[in-house]
């Protein structure tokens, strides 16, 4: 399956995308922005998202350029619950070269459409760190809203981070 964008596409996980998630797990910047304290070894990397495929209530994207095919980061659709009608989402993109240049907005409106169009749910939630602004504009850019804080719920690097909800629906997909 893939699904196509203006700059960037997404398509499964691939083994010859796990150098690249590995890669990405090794960013200091990156783990304090998702608040991973673990560092991980390709195996156990490579053992995860082998249970993450046989997993019904997931799907995980590698997200790549158009120009190039270069896989430029991953997301996943997760917690995928039929009954209510929700799921939750989470996107890394993997090189600081590729920030600020809209590909996880819009990698993040590909999944929205995966979310809303193919799997027919109504909610689309994610937890974000407040220190990770970067991240925060990008969802905001992409429709979600911030819906609930846990304050102070992350204490890492010697300080105190809010961990924010936000959420999108199916009504505000369709109205963006």
């Amino acid at each position: 399956m893939v699904i196509k964008g203006i700059s960037v596409y997404l398509r499964a996980i691939k083994d010859e995308d796990m150098e690249s998630i590995y890669m990405s797990c090794q960013e200091e910047e990156f783990l304090y922005m998702t608040g991973t304290r673990k560092s991980f070894t390709l195996d156990e990397i490579i053992k995860s998202y082998k249970q993450f495929s046989k997993d019904p209530t997931r799907y995980d994207f590698a997200i790549c350029l158009v120009d190039t095919n270069e896989i430029i980061g991953d997301l996943s659709i997760l917690d995928i619950d039929q009954d209510n009608k929700k799921a939750g989402f989470r996107i890394s993109l993997h090189s600081r070269k590729t920030l600020n240049k809209g590909y996880g907005t819009e990698a993040t409106q590909l999944a929205q459409k995966f979310t809303f169009e193919e799997l027919k749910l109504n909610r689309l939630e994610l937890e974000v760190f407040s220190h990770n602004i970067r991240g925060i504009k990008a969802y905001e850019k992409a429709g979600f809203k911030k819906e609930g804080t846990l304050r102070q719920s992350l204490y890492m690097n010697n300080k105190y981070s809010d961990e924010i909800i936000m959420g999108i629906l199916l009504e505000d997909y369709q109205e963006v």
